[in-house]
Parts: structure tokens; C-alpha cells; sequence
């Protein structure tokens, strides 16, 4: 019975909440998702400027009597999304696009 509780506890996570089996691999991924937070962070900052810049476009068009969203120019972006990413690169293009039309 004994080697059955030894067996258990080296399979017991060593960290909550990241499925980790070793103090190494803990160590590891608490890195890792520092570095992706760190990442999303910029991302968000980068997405948000790509908000504002397209806000700008859309207030020059609209003022020189052009309409708000120009679809070929989205469907170019859509392209270059799904060439460049896959399938998911044309979801991920949509949401910006989205994301960056501005509200109505």
C-alpha cells in the first residue's frame, strides 16, 4: 500500500494550476506565461492602434464624401490574414476588422 501512496504523490502536480508534475517544469511554465501575458499586453496595445489609425482613415474618407468601411481593402486584409495563419488567420482578421470600423 505503500508504494501505491509513493506512486500518487510523484504524480501530483507540484503547482496548482498548471499541471505540472516536476518543480522544473513549474518553473517553466510560470516563465513562459509571464512572457505571454507580457505578449498579450502588447498585442492589446498594438490592436488599439490599429483602432485609432483606422479611425483616422475612415474620417478622411467619410469627410472627402467616400463611405466608412472600403470592403476590397478588408477583403486584401482578410487575404493576407488567412495566407499568412491558416483557417484561424481569417477569424482573427475579422475581429479586427471588426474591432476597427468604429461604431456606426
Amino acid at each position: 500500500m505503500s508504494s501505491e501512496t509513493t506512486s500518487s504523490a510523484t504524480t501530483a502536480p507540484a503547482a496548482p494550476g498548471t499541471g505540472a508534475h516536476t518543480p522544473e517544469a513549474v518553473g517553466m511554465i510560470g516563465d513562459a506565461r509571464r512572457r505571454i501575458d507580457d505578449l498579450d499586453g502588447r498585442i492589446i496595445g498594438l490592436v488599439q492602434e490599429r483602432m485609432a489609425v483606422s479611425a483616422v482613415i475612415q474620417r478622411e474618407r467619410i469627410a472627402s464624401g467616400g463611405r466608412r468601411v472600403h470592403l476590397s481593402r478588408e477583403m486584401e486584409i482578410l487575404a493576407h490574414y488567412r495566407d499568412q495563419l491558416g483557417k484561424p488567420g481569417t477569424a482573427l482578421a475579422m475581429t479586427l476588422l471588426e474591432l476597427s470600423r468604429g461604431r456606426v
